[in-house]
């Protein structure tokens, strides 16, 4: 037996106008869950309240927060210190929240009289889907729900089972879109956090837009991008000299070589954004990193993917896989979330595929100057959740600013073709986003994607740069600094 000491969040909406924390110290078994420690707190206080049923993982019914994550009391480890909360749903009474309005997003099927059976194929298309133990932990996390009238995630999922299933007589990919099928910023968040690791995002509702593609049904601004696509091979229109014209193949660095690594461009960055990316390339010179730019490459297909218009992202990755490979590059670069996550996730490649901030950290990164500015980090999501990212550009940034400040991550609301399918979604969460780095008394937002960046900067009064560009003013001013002290 072991004794800890944690807080559990209380509300009782007889007497409390809001949530409270109250401290417990219990004895519980080595290796007891939090669903153990809450039964234990019960024993002394029956009034606490909290749902729980088959303690195995099953039912869904003990889903909580702990220490700000979503997971289910029953499988999650009780450790002292721990922070106990609802989810981020209605409240009805301590840890018990309103599920029923949720519940009732879920459609059923709709026999429609054939004795039709699922095929081989079909059945094992829908098991990724079946799993769900209707927890909400999706729900609770899903950012374009909280600003919009989406379904929301779990409720996609179920469309999609529906939609594969020949005994259902529904229209499901028509009412998913109706339902707002668009509105998925593809943030991966209700991936995490889901207790049976359903890929929702990628299982569902991207299945579900390339279906409803097929169909006629994706968004214009959608169908308008992927005709750029197949026109200009970039996702995004030319508006100055991109960087492929500007730069040569092979930029080599200063001093010994650490390493060679191919660098995978982007849309943003050859079309709109070529200064930033050249900002990088000056940070990998810096640091002894060759890089070779194929100039035959084409956009990642990642916008096709998501909004669910993938006839030609095959043609895509076989292009861009050959652009690499023919070089014998074993290491590609990439400087967007975006790509770097469609890379590593939806390729088959030949090559290892690292973000710039890992190859930095990786070979070794010379400490820039300290610049005078208090700092925030904006975490995209296809850098944190798509790829896994966090602590690299955390530390790359903590070696170049004077004080560095967290702000509680979320999506800004730029991915999944929501900034130009659904942009009044894409708006009310960049707002959300500008409010919460302005609160936290930085300076200056950084991040590492150029999609946020563009978002972030519209929706807040704060600049906004890339760490890259960060980097290379902090080696600007340490250059100065040497030049005076020979001076």
């Amino acid at each position: 037996m072991k004794e800890i000491t944690f807080q559990v969040s209380r509300f009782d909406p007889e007497t409390d106008t809001q949530p409270h924390l109250e401290e417990y110290t219990v004895e519980v078994h080595d290796g007891a869950r939090v669903l153990h420690a809450l039964h234990a707190v019960h024993a002394m206080d029956p009034t606490l309240a909290y749902r729980w049923c088959c303690g195995a993982g099953q039912c869904g019914s003990c889903a909580v927060k702990v220490d700000g994550t979503p997971g289910l009391a029953c499988l999650t480890e009780a450790h002292n210190g721990m922070v106990v909360e609802p989810l981020d749903l209605p409240v009805t009474r301590d840890l018990e929240v309103d599920l029923a309005p949720y519940l009732d997003r879920f459609t059923s099927i709709a026999p429609n009289g054939s004795a039709v059976f699922p095929t081989r194929a079909e059945i094992e298309a829908i098991k990724p889907l079946r799993e769900c133990i209707e927890c909400m932990s999706c729900v609770s996390v899903c950012p374009a729900l909280k600003v919009s009238e989406f379904a929301g995630p779990t409720a996609m999922r179920q469309e999609l089972r529906l939609a594969l299933d020949p005994r259902d007589s529904g229209d499901r990919v028509a009412e998913a879109v109706e339902r707002g099928l668009f509105a998925c910023t593809s943030c991966q968040r209700c991936r995490i956090v889901c207790p049976k690791e359903i890929q929702i995002p990628g299982k569902a509702i991207e299945k579900l837009r390339e279906i409803a593609a097929r169909q006629g049904l994706a968004l214009p601004r959608h169908t308008d991008l992927a005709k750029t696509v197949r026109q200009t091979g970039r996702s995004v229109d030319r508006s100055k000299p991109t960087l492929l014209e500007e730069v040569p193949e092979v930029i080599e660095p200063e001093g010994e070589v650490k390493a060679t690594v191919g660098f995978f461009v982007g849309c943003m960055y050859n079309g709109r954004l070529p200064e930033t990316a050249r900002d990088m390339l000056a940070v990998m010179r810096r640091n002894g990193i060759r890089v070779i730019i194929p100039h035959e490459q084409v956009c990642c297909g990642s916008p096709l993917i998501r909004s669910g218009q993938t006839e030609i992202v095959d043609h895509l990755k076989r292009l861009n896989i050959e652009a690499f490979r023919s070089r014998k590059i074993d290491l590609v670069m990439t400087m967007c979330a975006g790509c770097g996550s469609t890379l590593k996730n939806d390729y088959q490649t030949p090559f290892t595929v690292m973000d710039a901030t890992e190859v930095l950290t990786k070979f070794g990164c010379e400490p820039p100057a300290h610049l005078p500015v208090t700092v925030t980090y904006h975490d995209p999501c296809h850098l944190l959740r798509g790829q896994g990212v966090s602590e690299e550009p955390r530390g790359l940034l903590k070696s170049v600013v004077e004080q560095f400040v967290e702000t509680p991550n979320q999506c800004c609301g730029s991915g999944g073709g929501v900034r130009s399918g659904r942009p009044e979604v894409a708006a009310a969460l960049g707002d959300q986003r500008g409010e919460a780095f302005e609160a936290s008394g930085a300076e200056m937002v950084i991040s590492c994607c150029p999609f946020c960046e563009y978002h972030i900067s519209e929706h807040t009064d704060l600049p906004v740069k890339d760490l890259m560009t960060l980097l290379r003013e902090g080696y600007e001013k340490k250059d100065r600094q040497r030049a005076g002290k020979k001076a």
